[in-house]
């Protein structure tokens, strides 16, 4: 039965064995949270993994990221064991993947297991045919560890590489102890390749950092006039070109409305919509590029609705939940991974996806109606405190607690179990 994240997780201190001395007890955890992707590279799994790390260590456990590191990324955390420089860019699920698949992984994979001895080692998207699958290959060196996946991914069409080689990756998922899945959808998704039992623990959200009122608006864009805000890369299922196609009309409609794009993309990526805005004499549309994460809170700030036009493989709303922490309404599509998130009429509006109209009334609607979005914005702020890191993070802990008795209970009882953990 999955657990959402408004149930009652059971108690951290419940069923500890009767083995673990008073030093032991006072230890934390020590955990390995496993990346996919380029690390220092933005992204929704990489965040997920920072915003974790960041909570495990404030309760005192011990946490180091197994991941591979761009070369050009400079320094990284020291608690960060970079496996590998090298990265290849893959083409996946309507993005592109920044992932490792240097030989080197395999022999560092091998020597970290053996010398770290991890409690518990938790793996983001563990299909991903890159570091995590080598890390499942290895798994057996870890015999005293529990072993974790959270599946983040979601996609409408068939997987082919699920597909394909499914009895290799049956293979490597009978090595996971514990399976997470961040949304309904998500889970839905990868039961229908791998059936089993999957925790739902959503993605997270720093609260106090996008809800803080003392942030400053974006100066520039800080002059009376209302503005839409888009944060995210100019790929194909980000749906941003319907969004510039609804700005032609909201602009008819509401003429000082500004759009605000922002973003880890580059000249080549923004060019097409550039040339679109001349064409059609959009002078107020801002592509600022990719910011300091530190700003990031700041444009929620200055914003006065905030636009979501996904056309799907999104398994969750991370940027909605952005916006509702900020007190924003949105105006998002009405696909499966938006819907965990955001109630229609409540929140704000979901729309059909690459329906410009729709997106351009509903954004029409919001933005000559000031009442309507302060009550949809405080309605967001509220939902949002039920999705804080510290909450996230507590559930995940809880989970792992539960894997572990699950574990033990499998094992002939002894009282020199190797992973004894401290809650």
């Amino acid at each position: 039965m999955a657990r959402t994240v408004g149930d009652d997780p059971p108690s951290l201190e419940r069923g500890l064995a009767a083995s673990v001395d008073a030093q032991e007890k006072e230890r934390g955890l020590k955990i390995a949270l496993v990346s996919p992707y380029d690390y220092p590279f933005p992204g929704g799994v990489t965040k997920h993994i920072y915003y974790l790390d960041r909570e495990f260590r404030r309760r005192g456990h011990d946490v180091r990221i197994i991941a591979a590191c761009s070369e050009d990324a400079g320094e990284v955390s020291e608690h960060v064991i970079k496996v590998s420089g090298f990265i290849i860019e893959v083409p996946f699920a309507g993005s592109v993947a920044r992932v490792t698949i240097s030989p080197r992984v395999y022999t560092r994979v091998k020597k970290i297991l053996k010398r770290e001895r991890f409690d518990v080692v938790h793996l983001h998207e563990p299909m991903t045919p890159s570091l995590p699958l080598v890390v499942l290959r290895h798994a057996p060196l870890s015999p005293g560890s529990v072993f974790v996946g959270t599946f983040h991914a979601y996609r409408e069409s068939p997987n082919v590489g699920y597909e394909y080689a499914k009895p290799v990756f049956e293979r490597f998922m009978a090595r996971l102890d514990g399976r997470i899945a961040v949304s309904e959808a998500t889970r839905d998704y990868v039961a229908s390749y791998f059936p089993g039992d999957y925790r739902i623990i959503p993605n997270g959200i720093d609260v106090e950092r996008f809800g803080n009122p003392a942030l400053r608006p974006i100066e520039r864009f800080d002059d009376g006039r209302p503005n839409i805000l888009f944060v995210g890369r100019l790929e194909k299922r980000k749906g941003f070109k319907y969004l510039l196609r609804a700005f032609v009309q909201v602009k008819r409609a509401v003429p000082g409305a500004r759009l605000i794009v922002v973003g880890a993309y580059d000249k080549e990526d923004k060019k097409p919509f550039v040339l679109y805005a001349r064409r059609h004499r959009l002078r107020d549309v801002r592509f600022v590029g990719c910011i300091p994460e530190e700003e990031l809170p700041r444009y929620y700030r200055t914003c006065d609705v905030f636009c979501a036009p996904s056309i799907g493989f999104e398994s969750f709303g991370i940027v909605l939940l952005e916006a509702m922490a900020a007190g924003k309404p949105i105006v998002a599509s009405d696909i499966a991974g938006y819907r965990t998130v955001l109630t229609d009429g409540e929140e704000g509006f979901l729309v059909p996806p690459e329906d410009e109209e729709a997106l351009a009334a509903a954004l029409i609607r919001l933005l000559r109606d000031p009442d309507l979005r302060r009550q949809m914005g405080e309605k967001g702020r509220v939902k949002a405190l039920a999705y804080s890191w510290e909450k996230v993070a507590g559930q995940v802990l809880d989970y792992y607690q539960e894997l572990w008795e699950k574990k033990r209970r499998q094992r002939s009882p002894r009282t020199d179990e190797p992973f004894a953990p401290s809650w």
